[in-house]
């Protein structure tokens, strides 16, 4: 039976033993899981007896495996029956090992206690952004522009709008610099992709002309060696290409969409519109509530759970990074951070998210909130869809009873009754509504 001793900071000690007989036993297990590298003169390889093994090398040469035999089904058992959330590696001390068998203690990081405060009732400022005829126009416009086409303009020098092709080559002091030369580059005039000045001065020119365009790099730039250098370039454009723009009617709409008339489309783009302007003031509202209700909180949280939670923040970051093509080692180099400034600058709102879901776990239980057979069921039925699977099949993979599946429900229903128990105010005068509604977001 385990003897279990709170410490500070969240710690729990496993105080367990075994005895002799169950210590022998693991000896011989551990024997037998390694005998093939004992060598002892007289016996072939693998043949040596376990006394004889004892008295060549020691009974200490088998202590690492049979402690293990012996630890991780005790250690399992004691967490289960005692019902403690590890949130940590176990440490382990072998306090003895004699003829009565072995005392050890395992040294854990459990999830810490919360003290709640208000939940019920908080204020919470609420913003929604405004719909009007002039965010309709824009999406309408944003889609005459996704739709445009580029022309050959051979007439006229290039000028702002414009996308040129050109072969360009950096010169610092003279020397040709890495990664300042390209040959065919596409380049829109306006869109602020270059070196601040570089497209403004490349306006103006013709086909095939050849030129000179001296800039200063930005105090930030990436490249050390550049940062806030004088630099010249040589450039020569190939071609000059303009931007045509379908033109607003029935026809464009009929082209794009599913409608007949610029009528239908604007009523349904203000339709969408309405709706994710509602969502994300929803979503806003509900982590603006959740920080609210853990202001309020009192919780030591161990630094465990907030390495944990950067990590997995920054595995996140890389899949994202990844699926767009970019490596995350590529990405650090860029932006002149290593792995450990890339990590430090997480653990802020790490820190958030670890008070958040320790907050929102209590107030659930608390509240006595559990998910039914019915709820579990929908989440299976939204999961399916959501990977295009069938029910069964994740029937199969998580069981009828999921704990993930179940609690990811509870803590939905959880925010959901502290948002809908929540008073809306309105932001505050020095905090504009877009800015809080942008920072609630991230949050």
């Amino acid at each position: 039976m385990a003897q279990i001793e709170k410490l500070e900071h969240s710690k729990v000690a496993i105080k367990l033993e075994c005895g002799r007989e169950e210590f022998d036993k693991a000896l011989m297990s551990a024997y037998n899981k390694n005998k093939k590298r004992f060598q002892v003169p007289g016996f072939r390889k693998g043949k040596v007896p376990y006394q004889l093994v004892i008295k060549y090398y020691g009974e200490g040469v088998l202590y690492e495996d049979a402690i293990d035999e012996i630890v991780n089904p005790a250690y399992s058992e004691a967490v289960k029956e005692n019902d403690l959330q590890v949130v940590s590696r176990p440490e382990l001390d072998v306090e003895s090992i004699d003829e009565n068998g072995m005392k050890y203690t395992l040294t854990v990081t459990v999830k810490p206690e919360v003290k709640l405060g208000q939940y019920e009732g908080v204020e919470a400022s609420y913003y929604k952004r405004e719909v009007s005829d002039d965010t309709v126009n824009a999406d309408i416009e944003a889609m005459r522009r996704r739709n445009s086409t580029l022309e050959n303009v051979e007439d006229r020098p290039a000028q702002e709008g414009d996308t040129v092709v050109i072969d360009y080559e950096g010169f610092k002091d003279g020397v040709a610099f890495e990664g300042g030369k390209g040959e065919n580059y596409s380049l829109k005039l306006g869109s602020k992709s270059f070196i601040p000045g570089f497209e403004e001065q490349v306006a103006g020119h013709n086909i095939d002309e050849e030129f000179a365009i001296e800039v200063t790099f930005p105090e930030d730039y990436h490249a050390e060696d550049l940062k806030g250098q004088a630099a010249t370039f040589n450039v020569k454009i190939h071609n000059i290409k303009e931007e045509k723009i379908p033109e607003l009617d029935d026809e464009f709409v009929k082209d794009v969409s599913e409608f007949d008339t610029l009528d239908e489309l604007k009523a349904d783009i203000r339709k969408n519109q309405e709706e994710a302007a509602e969502k994300d003031a929803r979503d806003a509202f509900i982590n603006t509530v959740v920080s609210v209700v853990a202001d309020k909180a009192e919780v030591e949280i161990p630094d465990v759970m907030i390495d944990n939670e950067v990590e997995n923040m920054a595995d996140e970051q890389a899949s994202r990074m990844s699926q767009q093509g970019i490596p995350l080692e590529t990405y650090l180099q860029y932006t002149g951070q290593s792995m450990d400034d890339f990590k430090n600058g997480m653990r802020p709102m790490a820190l958030i998210r670890v008070k958040g879901n320790l907050v929102i776990e209590a107030v659930a239980k608390e509240l006595k909130m559990e998910a039914t057979s019915e709820e579990y069921e929908k989440e299976l039925e939204d999961m399916a869809k959501a990977y295009n699977t069938d029910v069964d099949n994740l029937k199969n993979a998580f069981g009828e009873d999921n704990p993930y599946i179940k609690e990811t429900i509870i803590n939905r229903k959880t925010v959901e009754w502290l948002a809908d128990k929540a008073v809306k105010t309105e932001p505050k005068d020095d905090e504009p509504a877009e800015d809080k509604k942008e920072e609630q977001t991230e949050e």
